[in-house]
């Protein structure tokens, strides 16, 4: 059982041994440069640091976010199943694959209702 994680693990090992090489190698061979209070100031673009860092996005945007990946993934689990329709009917019947796939789509159709109700796809306030 040891011997089928070994690949596994010699990537895990090639990978960090390559991550700390660089970070030394870039330590060791990198330009220095002198240091000054202007370049130790937080911006060097010209413009001084006024206001948040971070500017505020609604609730809204994060929710359709979530309802966009919701619903994407309808697509990633859809898929597969086109793709071996034929097989599945063969072996457990037309109707039955047919009904399994239709109901799941109409509970996320049940799912895209509700957040339209819901208003959770307006942009307003």
């Amino acid at each position: 059982m040891l011997k089928e994680f070994i690949p596994v693990l010699l990537q895990i090992l090639i990978a960090t041994g390559f991550a700390v090489a660089t970070l030394i190698a870039s330590a060791l061979l990198g330009k220095r440069a002198k240091r000054n209070q202007m370049k130790d100031s937080a911006y060097e673009c010209g413009m001084l640091p006024v206001g948040d860092g971070q500017a505020r996005f609604s609730v809204k945007f994060y929710l359709v976010a979530m309802l966009f990946v919701l619903f994407d993934i309808e697509v990633v689990f859809l898929y597969p199943w086109a793709v071996s329709f034929r097989e599945l009917a063969v072996d457990q019947g037309m109707m039955v694959v047919f009904w399994s796939a239709l109901s799941f789509v109409i509970i996320l159709l049940l799912a895209y209702v509700y957040a339209l109700k819901k208003g959770a796809l307006e942009w307003r306030n």
